[in-house]
């Protein structure tokens, strides 16, 4: 099988890679929908799929169980999600050592959102960790992981338009032991290319993987935009509520933006393609395929 870790150091030597994220089904209908999805989706042949964990650590159980399920029963590398929320530094260390066992070999490090969003404010579980990096910290000290944790390209919410800010925050993380980062999905190429360019500038060597989420639902995209923090461009808010009320309509659409972002970031040299799948396999299928269209 191949690692995360060494599909991640081959990025600068193969023309383009793909990633899936998924998040853990609430019930056994949506787990089928899951692995149908991932079915779909296997043919691409990603080079690793990383799993969520829901909003105040509340599927940590069942993102663990899924993470694990994927490694025993794909050939794909999984990157499995581990954040500060509602667990103490013991539990964290009790996680990373069920990862280790499923014969998991990354993880992407986050301080995650607390119950009831990234707008309620951060309160640490007792006895557990604060920041992110402190998780990155963790995780190095364990040891036997690859580490990734999260990049803004439109900036973190709580860094308030400072962009040195998030720049300085990932370089901390990538001294602690981060080789890699995903973005937060974005719709404008410029924002990673900037973001890249002056981590490159402070002679960071981390590896910055650009999310894509391609837009099905217009009611989503808005719920997602005010969770992350995402700007969403007036035009492209204008096309979407220009369509909205055709669902055919809003996932043509979101194909056509993410297929042509997609096509911006590899021209400027990105390493790889994250996709948010929402679970789902068929618009992701199709961007991938637009991409490698002749």
């Amino acid at each position: 099988m191949r690692s995360v870790n060494s599909n991640v150091n081959s990025y600068a030597r193969k023309a383009l890679t793909y990633s899936f994220e998924f998040f853990p089904p609430k019930d056994v209908e949506g787990e089928e929908r899951l692995w149908a999805a991932m079915s779909q989706l296997e043919s691409i042949a990603p080079d690793f799929i990383s799993v969520t964990y829901g909003a105040g650590g509340s599927t940590r159980d069942r993102t663990i169980r899924i993470t694990s399920e994927i490694t025993a029963r794909t050939h794909i590398p999984t990157v499995a999600h581990l954040t500060c929320v509602g667990s103490t530094r013991a539990e964290l260390v009790e996680i990373l050592g069920k990862y280790r066992d499923a014969g998991i070999k990354s993880i992407l490090a986050l301080r995650g959102d607390p119950t009831g969003g990234p707008r309620v404010a951060w309160t640490a579980t007792e006895g557990g960790l604060n920041h992110a990096d402190e998780l990155v910290t963790l995780a190095a000290e364990f040891g036997g992981f690859t580490i990734g944790v999260a990049a803004f390209p439109d900036g973190h919410p709580a860094s308030k338009g400072d962009f040195e800010k998030d720049i300085d925050v990932l370089i901390r993380k990538e001294e602690l032991g981060a080789t890699f980062a995903t973005t937060q999905f974005f719709f404008e190429a410029d924002r990673y290319t900037q973001l890249v360019d002056r981590l490159a500038e402070r002679g960071s060597k981390l590896v910055i993987i650009p999310g894509i989420l391609p837009v099905t639902n217009v009611k989503l995209l808005h719920r997602m935009a005010e969770l992350g923090g995402t700007p969403i461009p007036s035009h492209i808010a204008e096309a979407f509520a220009k369509v909205e009320n055709d669902p055919a309509a809003v996932r043509a659409l979101g194909v056509e933006i993410a297929t042509s972002l997609s096509k911006q970031l590899v021209a400027a040299g990105a390493p790889g393609l994250h996709f948010y799948t929402m679970n789902s396999s068929t618009a992701t299928k199709e961007i991938v395929g637009n991409l490698n269209a002749k």
